[in-house]
């Protein structure tokens, strides 16, 4: 077996992910064989990142038949921003570039975050008509746009006491990214024949 230590080469760059999953299994006093599931990240969020987290998940699955869960990102966000001590309406903000944002409202209570408004995307001006309702906004990569918002990053210690709850385990195949955007792609013209 090769070490997870190693760099492997994706895509054309290097990743550090395997380093990581080592250095988290050693700081846990843990080896591979003894990890029987594993909650990933889905998104939205950086599209290399989520891609690589979805694939690590699917291969260990493969090789371990760990048992999977996939938590989104603005799940994750909703209990940083709860157990950050946030109460209240929280509108969750996450650029998705093209003056675009992914938006999601929460009401932050003790019993914990309750969904108000389900993740959709929206434009700039969209966004900023939903905050100007009152709120805490939070988020990370939007303070250029507004800069009153909270910048909160999805914490893996949060992500791990989410998926300690629940028992929707699914198998790798099933693990998918959230997109709200189509993809949309330029088909490349034909080469050209030269004489």
């Amino acid at each position: 077996p090769v070490p997870l230590g190693e760099a492997f080469e994706i895509g054309g760059s290097h990743t550090h992910a395997f380093a990581l999953i080592e250095q988290a299994l050693e700081k846990a006093g843990l080896t591979r064989d003894q990890v029987d599931c594993i909650a990933v990240g889905l998104g939205p969020g950086s599209y290399t990142g989520i891609r690589i987290a979805i694939s690590i998940a699917q291969g260990w699955q493969l090789a371990r038949e760990v048992r999977l869960l996939g938590v989104s990102s603005v799940e994750c966000l909703a209990q940083q921003a709860h157990a950050n001590g946030i109460a209240g309406r929280l509108h969750i903000l996450i650029d998705a570039q093209r003056n675009e944002f992914y938006l999601a409202t929460y009401e932050l209570a003790n019993e914990g975050p309750r969904e108000l408004e389900p993740l959709r995307l929206a434009t700039l001006e969209e966004t900023h008509a939903r905050c100007q309702a009152g709120g805490t906004r939070v988020g990370f990569d939007v303070q250029r746009h507004f800069p009153e918002a909270k910048a909160i990053f999805p914490h893996a210690v949060t992500l791990a006491r989410l998926a300690a709850a629940r028992t929707d385990f699914i198998p790798g195949e099933r693990l998918e990214p959230v997109y709200l955007r189509a993809p949309s792609f330029v088909k490349a013209p034909p080469p050209r024949v030269i004489s």
